[in-house]
């Protein structure tokens, strides 16, 4: 950006709350990509360190719900985006999110940011607000107050958010293609106007220059209105499968409802009870308003099969940049482990392992950084199994998540029923469990080389027990540990030297078969970097 004599001119400042969360992270690559500079505000800074984004904005510790916070990260900014909400946070997350809307407001209008925007609900047309799902509820409530702030503020309303790894199209994803039959729900006929996380990401950095005497909400939504039988009808044809057979019927509540999705989706029971919930009225746009602001190019809004197919594609090709799954999970541990933990007179209990690998300590992190989604845990698959289905009866998150990326961790990812606390490349991955405990738990694993030059890996298990329950679950699955942790020391160091071993051999001899073709089904080469709205 540059001035009338040519010189370069600073953008505009955006302050960016909920950077490590899905839209967040989408969020910033493209404010940076449109000329904007970028502030995010995070409770745990280290988590945004590894996105690709991290060394061209500025990251401040914050939290939205302690006012005496906000002070620094305000300063000097032009737009606030406010995009967290406590979802699926249990008793008492309307008056978080309440705390949390009013402290931003008052800090946004005390550092007199120009505009604020925040991407909300759409909430249905006709009914009191006592009658919404306390997740619409909460988000019209947000919306109101931020409006109510005295800043000029853009609020976007939409309905559901198809994109790779968003939590509704990862829950539409996996009931399709899992159950080619279904009983569903009677909330399978009602109306929805869903939209491609492509056009939520250009209405909120078109927002940002909407002159000061804007301040109003914005329906936005797709090109098509659907039921959710119609979507995920849509999505077999699509995906490329057989017609599903689908019988909806009136007795599932929101609740069982919430119990059916956890079980065949990743999408935990938390999660899945406010996004049933919202299905239950219909929510389409009243008007297109945001048209006037922020001009729709010719090929946008993107149709439902448009956003799906780009969705899918970036699925199959391992390109997801943000998951539902990336932000921290309600009422899960989120300090980090202290380097030298001070546990005031607690128990700490700990497994500890340590092999010497014939296999050099590059070959061994490969493996190390590989664990969990499709890799596994490297020992006893079915103790894992049960541990993610007992977690999953419980409300958690089980080990349905999987990962981001097959290859590649950063910090903050989610990595089954663990969040990646802490990884150095090449030497140590510490994992903080995310299942529901009675504890705080951490699984760390280095590949080092030892004083004689040898690879050494080492594996610490660490539990810290609150009351009697804790202590009572770590010696109920103590006798457990020998299999499952001394297992997988073992396969982790086996696989990292089969996998060297493999790698000196070279390719197998010429049998005088011409090289195998790619698969048919294997998805084509993307034609460009990936998008991050797609």
């Amino acid at each position: 950006m540059s001035d009338a004599s040519g010189h370069e001119t600073p953008g505009p400042l955006c302050l960016v709350t909920g950077a490590s969360g899905y839209i967040g992270g989408r969020l910033v690559p493209e404010l940076l990509e449109a000329g904007f500079r970028v502030r995010c505000l995070a409770r745990t800074p280290a988590k945004l360190r590894d996105h690709p984004w991290a060394g061209e904005v500025e990251i401040v510790r914050g939290d939205v719900t302690d006012a005496e916070t906000l002070g620094p990260a305000f300063r000097d900014v032009d737009v606030a985006y406010y995009l967290v909400h406590a979802l699926g946070a249990g008793r008492g997350f309307e008056r978080t999110d309440r705390t949390a809307a009013l402290n931003f407001a008052r800090a946004a209008r005390a550092a007199g940011v120009g505009r604020i925007v925040y991407l909300g609900g759409l909430t249905p047309r006709g009914v009191p607000d006592r009658e919404l799902s306390p997740h619409l509820r909460s988000r019209a409530e947000v919306g109101r107050i931020l409006l109510d702030s005295g800043v000029p503020t853009t609020v976007l309303r939409a309905a559901v958010i198809i994109g790779s790894g968003s939590a509704s199209f990862e829950m539409l994803r996996y009931l399709t293609e899992r159950l080619p039959v279904m009983v569903t729900p009677s909330w399978v006929r009602t109306r929805i106007q869903p939209i491609a996380v492509r056009d939520v990401l250009r209405y909120l950095v078109g927002s940002a220059r909407m002159p000061a005497e804007v301040s109003r909400t914005f329906d936005i939504g797709g090109p098509d209105i659907l039921t959710y039988l119609g979507m995920m009808r849509r999505y077999a044809a699509v995906a490329g499968l057989p017609r599903r057979l689908i019988f909806p019927v009136p007795v599932l509540t929101p609740r069982l409802s919430s119990h059916w999705i956890g079980l065949v989706t990743p999408v935990p029971r938390s999660i899945a009870r406010p996004l049933a919930e919202s299905l239950r009225y219909e929510v389409v746009c009243d008007e297109h308003d945001i048209a006037d602001w922020v001009p729709d190019p010719p090929d946008a809004p993107l149709s439902f099969e448009r956003a799906l197919a780009l969705a899918l594609q970036r699925v199959r090709e391992a390109k997801t940049t943000t998951r539902w799954s990336s932000a921290s999970v309600p009422g899960a541990p989120s300090d980090p482990l202290p380097t030298d933990p001070d546990w005031a007179g607690g128990s700490l209990y700990t497994d500890e392992r340590e092999l010497t690998v014939g296999a050099s300590p590059q070959a061994l992190w490969r493996v190390v950084e590989g664990v969990g989604g499709e890799n596994g845990w490297y020992s006893f698959p079915l103790a894992w199994a049960v541990r993610g289905w007992l977690d999953r009866l419980v409300g958690g998150v089980g080990l349905r998540r999987g990962r981001r990326d097959a290859l590649h961790l950063r910090a903050g990812d989610s990595l089954d029923f663990w969040r990646v606390e802490e990884i150095e490349r090449g030497r140590l991955l510490r994992l903080r469990a995310e299942m529901r405990l009675p504890g705080l738990a951490w699984l760390e694993m280095y590949a080092e080389r030892d004083d004689s030059g040898h690879t050494r890996y080492r594996q610490r298990a660490l539990f810290h027990p609150h009351g009697l329950a804790g202590h009572a679950y770590w010696w109920s699955v103590a006798p457990f540990h020998a299999v499952v942790f001394g297992g997988m020391a073992r396969n982790i160091a086996l696989t990292a030297e089969a996998s060297e071993a493999a790698e000196a051999a070279g390719p197998a001899p010429d049998s005088g078969s011409s090289p195998a073709s790619p698969s048919a089904s294997a998805p084509a080469p993307a034609s460009g970097p990936p998008r991050q709205g797609e």
